[in-house]
């Protein structure tokens, strides 16, 4: 049995479903990570001034954050034809994307060209992705 029937059997059919689980549990690793070591929080913010350091406190925190918004991603996986869940995990990657927009052109913490690009281009392609298949995937009833 391949991996993508045997998800099939847990979650609903579809690419997008698959990609929100996949993506969800990379947050769980990155939000071990955060609680374990500065080293790859310090590459995302890699455009922090010395003043202004990633902290323990600071990572812990974008651990937690990281941490719920994956949570959230994986229901969805699972209920992706509820309203409200694909509302919520559409709205992770919103605030992902205006969190590290931010980053990259207000504050200047990150570098575009750094490793944040991999979660500009990831909260992009699946706030994207979710739009176009909002009428799909989220079943209406009137």
């Amino acid at each position: 049995m391949s991996a993508s029937a045997f998800l099939d059997t847990w979650i609903p059919a579809g690419a997008l479903p698959k990609w929100q689980l996949f993506i969800a549990f990379t947050a769980l690793f990155n939000t071990a990570q955060n609680f374990v070591t500065l080293s790859f929080t310090r590459r995302i913010y890699n455009g922090a001034p010395a003043n202004e350091p990633v902290t323990r406190l600071q990572a812990r925190t974008f651990g937690v954050w990281t941490l719920a918004s994956g949570l959230v991603r994986m229901y969805a996986a699972y209920h992706i034809h509820n309203k409200q869940v694909y509302d919520l995990a559409l709205f992770t990657y919103l605030l992902a994307f205006c969190h590290f927009g931010s980053e990259i052109f207000v504050y200047r913490t990150s570098r575009f060209f750094g490793p944040v690009l991999t979660t500009v281009v990831v909260s992009t392609t699946s706030l994207v992705w979710m739009i176009m298949q909002y009428d799909y995937y989220v079943q209406t009833s009137n």
